[in-house]
């Protein structure tokens, strides 16, 4: 665990707490679920399930639109603060506790 890194990224209230709920009726919670998916993907070598284009799609994608979408997220990651393990363990301990607290 000594080459931790943090991931951050935004997504709308609503999913996020849909999620929450979701994860906590399972036992776990969304880092772990996050965490799943990522070994699942690495052990798939891809997206874990199936993923097509929808049949009417007008807009194509440019090589130029996808290197500067690339490029931006490659900024913007980064601009993103560095957790130590410390601030992890404590974040984990501190969100178990939330979900013990909860229940």
């Amino acid at each position: 665990m000594a080459n931790q890194v943090t991931i951050q990224f935004q997504a709308d209230r609503t999913l996020r707490e849909d999620c929450d709920k979701i994860f906590a009726s399972m036992g776990i919670d969304l880092n772990t679920a996050l965490k799943m998916f990522m070994e699942r993907a690495r052990q798939e070598r891809g997206l874990p399930f199936p993923v097509a284009l929808p049949l009417n799609h007008n807009h194509h994608m440019t090589q130029a639109e996808a290197r500067a979408a690339i490029e931006s997220a490659r900024k913007e990651a980064e601009s993103a603060p560095e957790m130590s393990l410390e601030e992890i363990n404590a974040e984990i301990r501190a969100a178990r506790l939330e979900r013990k607290v909860g229940n």
